[in-house]
């Protein structure tokens, strides 16, 4: 009988502080990210330090609110033991799933060490970030790259780029959205905003997908909940917005205040985050929910993350041994 072939899924996240004390050097990480700030060295690394310093004390208080610590890391974990199990139930192979985080541990390079002794006949790469950005999974795969050359990684590898229209994670949205109107009354007062963190307009101008994708993400989650909530407003915005650049639009905090002279209430969708973090359960459901009962926005009301839900992890399970992909080598 023939061994089962071994496969190795790496599952690419941000990560996030796993303390108060990790903050700082966490942001350090993200600003000297060449994605994030493209200047070159000695530069980058000097404003790498400047920004993570200014923004430790802002940063602390946001993790504060929330357990002082991010939960990506604990939801990534969740979500990649219920692909596991999903794989295996199959019995096509056998399957172990991996996390590398960009900024903060487990980082790329000690995910490399696990995934080499594991010794997988094939690698798949499976961001966790629907829509791809070169800031977000084209940056981990760089990382990912050098850190398995420098380990001599050297196995097959599979790249699921992106999935903005992906059929099971697009009908766990609209099971989520569905869920959370079932019920309200008077459905023509309220209004959806997608809401998707956003970029420096100069990314997209340069090339990037990700606005694209995103809105490819929000019409096929409209076109999903079909006829019966054609009286919905839908709304595509960005939120996040931080530093002097221009940003791509609109952005959230101005639909907000937007739904607010409309007379309308809102139904917020974290529609480019599969799990909860500070931009979740401090922007949007903290301050953002602050702005709109100020702009006399009468309900609120906040979709969960995907997370660990069944049609999400069956559309993560499809990917991996599907044909959207991209063949490579590490």
């Amino acid at each position: 009988m023939a061994q089962k072939t071994k496969t190795a899924v790496v599952l690419f996240n941000l990560g996030g502080p796993d303390s108060l004390e990790a903050i700082k050097p966490f942001l350090f990480n993200l600003f000297y990210d060449p994605a994030i700030i493209m200047l070159p060295n000695p530069l980058r690394w000097l404003v790498a330090k400047l920004i993570s310093s200014r923004r430790a004390p802002i940063a602390r208080d946001i993790y504060r609110q929330i357990g002082n610590r991010s939960p990506l890391l604990a939801q990534t974990r969740d979500q990649a033991a219920a692909l596991e199990k999903r794989l295996n139930e199959r019995g096509e192979g056998r399957y172990k799933c991996f996390i590398a985080m960009r900024y903060w541990h487990p980082l790329s390079a000690q995910t490399v060490t696990e995934v080499k002794q594991y010794a997988p006949d094939e690698v798949v790469l499976l961001p966790l970030y629907p829509q791809y950005s070169v800031t977000t999974t084209g940056s981990s795969l760089l990382e990912w790259t050098r850190e398995a050359q420098k380990a001599g990684l050297e196995v097959p590898v599979r790249i699921i780029r992106d999935y903005p229209t992906e059929e099971k994670f697009i009908a766990a949205h609209a099971d989520l959205i569905r869920n959370a109107l079932t019920g309200l009354e008077s459905l023509h007062s309220y209004r959806v905003l997608f809401s998707a963190h956003g970029l420096p307009k100069k990314v997209i101008e340069a090339g990037d997908p990700y606005q694209q994708q995103v809105e490819q993400t929000c019409a096929a989650i409209v076109a999903q909940l079909g006829e019966k909530y054609a009286d919905l407003d839908f709304v595509t915005c960005y939120q996040s917005r931080v530093g002097p650049l221009e940003w791509i639009g609109p952005n959230t905090e101005d639909e907000i205040e937007r739904a607010g002279r409309d007379g309308k209430n809102l139904i917020v969708v974290p529609v480019a985050f599969v799990s909860e973090h500070s931009e979740t359960l401090v922007e949007l459901d903290i301050e953002y929910r602050e702005l709109a009962e100020k702009c006399g926005v009468g309900k609120y009301i906040r979709i969960p993350a995907l997370y660990c839900h069944e049609r999400f992890i069956d559309g993560l399970a499809g990917l991996v041994n599907g044909k959207k992909n991209t063949p490579s080598k590490s």
